[in-house]
Parts: C-alpha cells; structure tokens; sequence
C-alpha cells in the first residue's frame, strides 16, 4: 500500500470515525501496513472493525493499522478453513510449492469460491496401532462414555460392593455403608469398616435376604445385646480372694 491508497483507506475510515486524513496520516499509514493491498479485504476489515462495540460503552473505536492487518487476514484465513490441497502424481517440489501457493491465494483472495464442506477422517486405524491397544490392555471401538460422572460409575462399579447402592443403609455408588445414628458431626451415621452383607451379595451376584429376613436378624441382635446388658449388670459381685495361710512347721 502506498500513501495514495493509504489515504483512500482512510477517507473509506472517515465515514465511520469522522477523523480528518492529511498526507502525513496517509504517509504513516503506507509505512506501517507496505505489504498490505488496498483491497475489498482491507475496507471489510475496516467495516468488519466498527460493527463491533467496544468493551466500555463509552469509549470511542478509532482503527489503527494494526487493526486493519488483523481483521483482513481473519477474513481471508476463514475462507481456508475447509480448503485441502489436491496434489498432482508425480509432481516436483517447486511444482506443489508453485501449485499450492496459487490455490490458497486464489481462495483466501475470494476469486475462486471456498470448499464448504468439511473434510471427514474415514477408515480405520492401523493394525500395528490396534496391537499396540491391544497389548495395553484397551480395546479398539469399544464406546466411550458421553460425561465424567458416567465414567466415573462405570469405574466404581468394577469396584466390588461400593460399586453398588447398598439396599440396606442406602450408601450411594461409591460410599461407604453407614452404621445407624448419628451425631453433629456425622449427622448419616459413622462409616462402616465393611459393607452390609446385603450389600455384598448384590454387588456379587448372590442370593439377597428378603426384608423379612433382615428384620428377624435384627431381631436376633437386639435380643443377643440386652441378655448381653442383663448378664453384665447381675453379673456385679466381686468374689474376696481366699487367704492360704501357710502351714508353719
């Protein structure tokens, strides 16, 4: 850009900003932006600068020529974004170079129109690289979880009776079984070193006590602990140790 088109650039600025071009402006301006054509992609970038507000209401845009570098080489990067290279058989180096820098040119430019479909990957992977998966212990296509939480569940479960809820104190996936009570400080009731039997059998498969069964052995432990209580409180009297007097000779 020279300073003839620097100062068109910024007349075409004027209409949004008002500001006043003179030849010193136009001077700086082709100084700072010399590999930059006055183009459509240099006044829709100037365009493209003031149809976006600024970050404080107040403030004032006043487009500079960095401003203009920038947003006219986004408007030309997105035009390549689906674009892929189509190479000839047997072509030499300076060939693609020559051929390649033509195509993005051409497009980023406009003057040829830009692919609009994006590429997608097809196949599969390599048979080496499955192996390797393989090896490690993973399998190739399995499905992949869609959130954290579920893999997080599908780890838990694979954990043995915390990998369920237990049916008995209702400890979430993951939680240790609860001990009935409570207090301030563990208002759910103190964590159990082991998981309820119940538990256990769901996690393992095995037969589950029926609700009947589980109230008979609490039954069967209540009544186990108060003839425990009332054994210990007749339980009280202290026997006097016998004194063996020693046969004097």
């Amino acid at each position: 850009m020279n300073a003839k088109e620097a100062a068109a650039l910024l007349a075409h600025c004027s209409g949004f900003d008002n500001r006043q071009p003179s030849v010193a402006a136009a001077q700086a301006w082709a100084a700072a932006l010399p590999d930059v054509p006055l183009d459509q992609d240099a006044r829709n970038a100037v365009a493209a600068y003031y149809s976006t507000p600024p970050q404080n209401p107040g403030d004032k845009l006043w487009i500079l020529p960095h401003h203009v570098r920038t947003l006219r080489t986004k408007i030309r990067n997105a035009r390549l974004e689906n674009f892929q290279y189509e190479p000839r058989p047997d072509e030499t180096t300076a060939e693609y170079l020559a051929r390649y820098r033509g195509q993005v040119k051409a497009i980023a430019s406009g003057a040829v129109a830009p692919p609009t479909n994006r590429l997608q990957l097809a196949g599969g992977p390599h048979s080496s690289f499955t192996a390797e998966l393989e090896a490690r212990g993973w399998r190739p296509g399995r499905d992949v979880p869609d959130s954290d939480e579920a893999a997080l569940v599908d780890t838990v479960r694979r954990a043995g009776p915390l990998g369920v809820e237990c049916p008995q104190c209702k400890a979430a996936l993951g939680r240790p079984c609860k001990q009935p009570g409570g207090n301030a400080k563990q208002p759910m009731g103190r964590p159990r070193r082991t998981p309820h039997a119940a538990r256990t059998a769901l996690a393992t498969g095995a037969r589950r006590a029926t609700e009947d069964e589980l109230a008979r052995e609490e039954e069967r432990r209540r009544e186990a602990s108060r003839l425990a209580a009332e054994r210990a409180a007749t339980d009280t009297e202290i026997h006097d140790a016998e004194l063996v007097e020693e046969e004097t000779r």
